[in-house]
């Protein structure tokens, strides 16, 4: 059963759920209008940064130079009453850069931690693929666990916590390309593209006498984040809907055209996007449709190519279009 009334009578959601719901849209259509008075006409990358907030994943952006990835970040920094940090990753960022390190003070005869950039509650990760594989992978522990370990000692992360990276997926010279392994850590994956004419002669006018950037005033703390995100961790999934996530995740593992399809941390990714997306839009169960759009963005950098693939010029955008579309859509019951 897929629709509201009949969820209801089925399954007994609470008023107060959908109090919580109605507080995560609000929040969700005030953090669009802040973000969007920097960001033109990027309503679907916007909508997918907010959906990865909110299902406490986090996020890559890949693109090219100059269509506002680290704007985008720090716009969505400003509307929320939150820690930032900005870590530019370099061929020479070393982990201890990002986690930080523990120096002994002879003064007082003790060790000192001295925690990294990290400890933040956004933390944005410029060029990531231009760091080594070793400082890469200093992000691993604190993207699944929210917690670092620092020489032996285990420190939680401040919640909410969330990793924006930017990449450049056209220039390869000095990058390394990021492991299936860290990739999977993405919740989403988004590309902002570049802006129509009229779009483009917008940001002309909106950047002519300085960045908006600075006129953005918080519209939620991190106290009223980290309730809304567990105000979607009570959205409601059917059965069927369940079943659709799995059929699309598990098809991809058959597909002819991929070495590796999606992993078990897919299909939960699909899930609480799903949840998330649902919220923002005012409902406490997931549709099929949800699926349908995050599929994508969820998907698409999880998925490793065959040869074959790649002599046929198919991208893993197409390949989840055609998982999607062959995968039987499940129907309300009458």
């Amino acid at each position: 059963m897929l629709g509201r009334e009949k969820q209801r009578g089925g399954y007994g959601l609470e008023a107060t759920i959908d109090s919580a719901i109605a507080q995560v849209a609000t929040l969700a259509d005030g953090l669009r209008a802040s973000v969007g008075q920097v960001i033109v006409g990027k309503e679907s990358a916007i909508d997918l940064l907010l959906t990865a907030l909110l299902a406490e994943g986090h996020v890559l952006l890949e693109d090219v130079p100059g269509v506002g990835k680290t704007t985008l970040a720090k716009a969505l920094a400003r509307s929320l009453a939150c820690t930032f940090q900005r870590l530019q990753f370099t061929p020479d960022l070393l982990p201890s850069d990002i986690v930080g390190v523990t120096v002994y003070n002879q003064k007082t005869g003790d060790f000192e931690r001295h925690p990294g950039p990290i400890f933040t509650n956004i933390l944005l990760a410029d060029e990531i693929n231009r760091a080594g594989p070793r400082t890469q992978s200093a992000l691993l522990e604190a993207m699944e666990e929210r917690q670092v370990s620092v020489e032996g000692v285990t420190a939680p992360l401040p919640r909410p916590f969330l990793v924006l990276a930017t990449q450049n997926p056209i220039e390869q010279e000095g990058t390394f390309p990021l492991p299936e392994a860290q990739l999977d850590r993405f919740l989403v994956r988004l590309n902002i593209g570049y802006p129509t004419e009229a779009e483009e002669r917008d940001i002309l006018r909106r950047f002519k006498e300085g960045s908006p950037l600075a006129d953005l005033a918080p519209v939620a703390d991190a106290a009223q984040l980290v309730a809304m995100q567990r105000a979607v961790r009570q959205v409601h999934v059917s059965p069927a809907v369940e079943s659709y996530i799995l059929a699309i995740v598990r098809a991809s593992r058959e597909h002819p055209l991929l070495e590796l399809g999606g992993s078990p941390r897919a299909s939960l990714a699909l899930y609480r996007t799903g949840q998330a997306r649902a919220a923002m839009q005012g409902r406490a169960f997931v549709l099929p449709d949800d699926i349908k759009f995050m599929a994508a963005a969820v998907l698409a950098h999880r998925l490793v190519r065959s040869g074959r693939s790649r002599l046929r010029g198919r991208d893993s955008l197409a390949i989840v279009g055609e998982l999607v579309e062959q995968t039987p859509v499940p129907v309300e019951q009458a």
